[in-house]
């Protein structure tokens, strides 16, 4: 059984259909990319899955359960995480804060505890705390743990995004255009980022327009165009598939 299944997805915003009946499974472990020109409907689809927006038809199944229209704290509870296209970072904090944050599901949120201090609460700062680092550490911001997340350049915090995602201890990792204005030295820190997670066990469903990195990494690629799946497969079998070009260059070509 695939870890994630998706059944006839659909989701219109007024009379305009964002995503169209789209069905498509993904195996735990793997990379799994969803590209297409721009408004395909990729980030909408994403949204779908992760509870920013309910469906208006179709399902939405993790493990075989149905989680379809779940808010998405509840499924961040089921092993769900994101990363956004636009930067979604607190700039006023830290950077080992902002990584904390993510990691705000297994904190104790006792009110008594918090006001008295308690010693168990304070080891579990400090272990979340040594989490964070750690975690920084794998995604290889090592020199800004404690640096103000607002004094970091662009690449380091689209990184960042990724360790504060990865804090929730994924089952899947939904990374929204991780590679998005960077230059070709930082894609290919994301590149090596994005396949390192997946050898860990942690499952990636990304979207991406560098399709250098999509085609370099991916072990199966779903290919959008109006809302509508137009093709499926490895990444030899999507970029060969005539209409794959068409959607990209377009029919004459």
């Amino acid at each position: 059984m695939a870890l994630l299944e998706v059944q006839e997805l659909s989701k219109a915003f007024g009379g305009v259909m964002a995503v169209q009946a789209v069905s498509f499974s993904v195996d735990a472990g793997i990379v799994y990319s969803i590209i297409g020109p721009n408004g395909a409907g990729k980030t909408t689809l994403f949204n779908l899955i992760t509870g920013v927006y309910a469906p208006c038809s179709g399902e939405i199944r993790l493990d075989g359960c149905t989680i379809s229209g779940q808010a998405p704290h509840r499924l961040a509870r089921k092993g769900i995480a994101r990363t956004f296209q636009n930067l979604q970072i607190c700039m006023n904090m830290t950077a080992r804060e902002n990584v904390m944050v993510g990691a705000h599901l297994a904190l104790d949120s006792n009110l008594l505890k918090g006001m008295l201090r308690w010693p168990s609460l304070r080891r579990a700062d400090a272990a979340q705390a040594a989490e964070a680092a750690a975690l920084m550490q794998y995604v290889g911001l090592d020199a800004y743990i404690d640096s103000a997340a607002g004094a970091m350049p662009y690449g380091a915090l689209k990184r960042l995004e990724i360790a504060r995602a990865l804090a929730a201890r994924p089952r899947v990792v939904f990374l929204d255009e991780p590679a998005a204005g960077l230059n070709p030295k930082e894609t290919g820190e994301i590149d090596m980022l994005v396949k390192k997670i997946a050898d860990s066990g942690v499952t990636v469903v990304l979207v991406e327009h560098d399709m250098k990195m999509v085609m370099n990494i991916s072990d199966r690629i779903l290919v959008l165009d109006y809302g509508k799946k137009v093709a499926e497969g490895t990444a030899r079998e999507v970029r060969s598939n005539p209409d794959v070009i068409a959607a990209y260059l377009g029919k004459a070509a």
